[in-house]
């Protein structure tokens, strides 16, 4: 069973659609411990980081996520990929969960719009196990402002949206999707399906 993180800041309905149609046992809990007999979990998220930090640390949930990505396969997704990090700098700095190191920062893209919305293609520099049958070229879909700093060795995938911008990063069995895997087609729903076959291995 994969956990899906209720902390308040998630789109919670689009991500069990896609794990609903993959016939994919899954189950939206804020409890941690729910968390500790899962056999993965799933942290969504939309809006501001020092929001969501706030919300995991009023829900209880922030040493509880840290303690359970030590034992089994963790997917953040948008702004749930960007609270793995050590920190973000979204409208003050903020500490993130500290699973991967780096930080969130404003994209810089001159000219272009901010939020970065719509389809783009991957590049995969590193291939890692959510990205089997994932081909250079294929399109998801984005929906932010901010993105992430961080070392090569972290970027599965990434995109340009005026600069490069991590797109699928990878630490061990945590994982972070800066695009929407729920909304971004068989693409998307094969990389979910990826991440649900690593509690089989």
């Amino acid at each position: 069973m994969i956990a899906i993180i209720d902390y308040g800041a998630g789109n919670l309905f689009s991500v069990c659609n896609a794990l609903d149609s993959l016939n994919i046992p899954h189950q939206v809990t804020g409890d941690p411990g729910v968390l500790e007999t899962a056999d993965a979990m799933i942290l969504p998220g939309v809006g501001a980081f020092p929001d969501a930090m706030e919300r995991l640390n009023t829900a209880g949930l922030t040493t509880a996520i840290r303690e359970q990505a030590e034992k089994k396969p963790l997917l953040g997704i948008c702004l749930g990929m960007q609270i793995l990090f050590e920190k973000g700098l979204e409208f003050r700095e903020t500490e993130g969960l500290g699973l991967i190191p780096g930080q969130v920062q404003k994209i810089e893209a001159p000219g272009l719009k901010i939020p970065h919305m719509g389809w783009n293609d991957l590049s995969v520099p590193h291939p890692c196990a959510l990205t089997e049958g994932v081909k250079p070229g294929d399109y998801v879909y984005f929906v932010h402002s901010y993105r992430a700093e961080t070392s090569e060795e972290y970027v599965s995938c990434s995109t340009w949206y005026g600069e490069t911008i991590p797109a699928l990063v990878c630490r061990g069995n945590v994982f972070g999707a800066q695009f929407h895997p729920e909304k971004s087609g068989t693409v998307g729903l094969r990389i979910l399906q990826n991440f649900a076959r690593l509690v089989t291995k």
